[in-house]
């Protein structure tokens, strides 16, 4: 498996959906990576030559957060977020959807499972 950046890229795809896997790195920034170095987006990930490897490297790191870098970044924001107090960050902290979704049926991702409160039993005389 090529390696670029410390992570194992998939072997036997494309190259562009190869560095896809990288975090940070979609499919159509991939191929834009693979037009400005010159290297073929048809050639498989195992095809690749130690140069050709190094030239997306550079080009990566040079031009794009990626991997721990952009995790820690994303987790700096929304750290940030909850302390100033915003609306997003309150969101984030009590674990809710903060893109403005509809709580009161869906969201199960975020809430969990559902937890059932019991009805009030009505007092009878």
């Amino acid at each position: 498996m090529p390696r670029i950046l410390g992570v194992d890229i998939p072997n036997n795809k494309k190259v562009p959906y190869s560095l896809a896997a990288l975090y940070g790195i979609g499919l159509h920034l991939a191929k834009v990576i693979c037009d400005k170095t010159g290297v073929d987006q048809n050639k498989r990930a195992f095809q690749l030559s130690e140069e050709e490897l190094g030239k997306l490297a550079s080009y990566i790191e040079a031009n794009y957060v990626i991997e721990g870098n952009l995790r820690r970044e994303i987790q700096a924001n929304v750290q940030r977020f909850k302390e100033i107090g915003c609306y997003r960050g309150f969101r984030h902290a009590r674990n809710l959807p903060c893109r403005g979704q509809r709580t009161r049926t869906n969201s199960r991702t975020r809430k969990g499972r559902k937890k059932t409160v019991a009805n009030k039993k009505i007092l009878r005389k």
